[in-house]
C-alpha cells in the first residue's frame, strides 16, 4: 500500500474508522470522510498513533454535490484516489413496516445506496484514466441472507449494494478496476444503538470486532492487481439465531 491514496467514508468510527488504521498501518495515506468533525479528527489521531499519515474530508454521502466536492478536491491534493472503502451507513429504530416512516426509508436508502453510487462515480473517471483501481464496499450478511432483523430500507439497501458491486465488476474490469462487497455478519459497532432492541453485553462480546473487519478491508486492498475479491462474507464464529435465518420464531422479541 506504500504511496497508494485511500478514501475511507464513514471513516468517523466503527468499520469505516478500523478500515482506515489499517491502511495506513500498509503504508497508505488515507483520507477520511464522514459527517462529524470531531469523529474524524480522532480518527486522524489514531491513524498518527499508528505511524500512518491521515487527513480528514467532512461529507455527507447521502449529498451528490457535496460527495463531488470532496472527491474532487483529493483528487487536486493527490492526484489520484487508488481505493475508495464504503463504510458510510445507517438504520432506523422504527425500520418495520408497521411504524416505518417514508422519509427514514429515504434517509437509509440516501446513505446506504446513492451515497455509495456517488462516491464510486466520483472516483471512476479518474481510476479508468490509469486503468486502476480499487472500490471496497461494507454492504452486509443481509445482503446476502434474508433477515427480518434489518428492516425493509437496510435489507433492500444493502442488496442493491451488492448488485452495484457486481455491474462495477462487469462493467469497469476491462478497465483494470475491481470492485469488492464485504459482508459481515454481526459487528459490534455504534451503529446497534439504532436496532429496536439493542444486543446485550453478553452478546455483543461474541460478536465481530471493527478491528476485524479491518484487517479483512486490508487483506483485499493489499492484494495483486490480478485477483479480484468479488464477494466475501464475514461472520462471528458464534452465530445467533437472528443470523441463521430463524429469526422470524424470535420477531417480537427482536422489537
Amino acid at each position: 500500500m506504500n504511496g497508494k491514496i485511500a478514501w475511507v467514508t464513514g471513516g468517523g468510527s466503527g468499520i469505516g474508522q478500523a478500515s482506515a488504521v489499517e491502511l495506513a498501518r500498509g503504508g497508505a495515506t488515507v483520507v477520511v470522510s464522514g459527517r462529524r468533525a470531531d469523529a474524524l479528527s480522532e480518527t486522524a489521531a489514531l491513524i498518527k498513533q499508528a505511524g500512518g499519515k491521515g487527513e480528514a474530508e467532512a461529507v455527507d454521502t447521502a449529498d451528490k454535490q457535496a460527495v463531488e466536492r470532496a472527491g474532487a478536491a483529493i483528487l487536486a491534493r493527490h492526484g489520484r484516489i487508488d481505493v475508495l472503502v464504503n463504510c458510510a451507513g445507517t438504520n432506523v429504530p422504527k425500520r418495520f413496516f408497521k411504524d416505518l416512516a417514508a422519509a427514514d426509508w429515504d434517509r437509509v436508502v440516501g446513505v446506504n445506496l446513492n451515497g455509495a453510487l456517488y462516491c464510486t462515480l466520483a472516483v471512476l473517471p479518474s481510476m479508468r484514466s490509469r486503468r486502476d483501481g480499487l472500490v471496497i464496499h461494507v454492504v452486509s450478511y443481509f445482503a446476502r441472507y434474508q433477515s427480518y432483523l434489518g428492516g425493509a430500507a437496510y435489507n433492500a439497501s444493502k442488496q442493491a449494494l451488492c448488485a452495484l458491486v457486481h455491474q462495477i465488476n462487469i462493467e469497469e474490469g476491462m478497465h483494470g478496476i475491481r470492485g469488492c462487497a464485504i459482508h459481515p455478519g454481526e459487528t459490534v459497532t455504534p451503529l446497534q444503538k439504532a436496532r429496536p432492541k439493542p444486543p446485550s453485553p453478553e452478546d455483543q462480546a461474541k460478536m465481530l470486532k471493527m478491528e476485524d473487519l479491518g484487517r479483512v478491508v486490508r487483506f483485499i486492498a493489499e492484494s495483486p492487481a490480478h485477483v479480484c475479491v468479488n464477494e466475501i462474507v464475514v461472520t462471528p464464529t458464534w452465530n445467533r439465531l437472528i443470523l441463521g435465518g430463524g429469526e422470524m420464531l424470535l420477531a417480537p422479541k427482536i422489537e
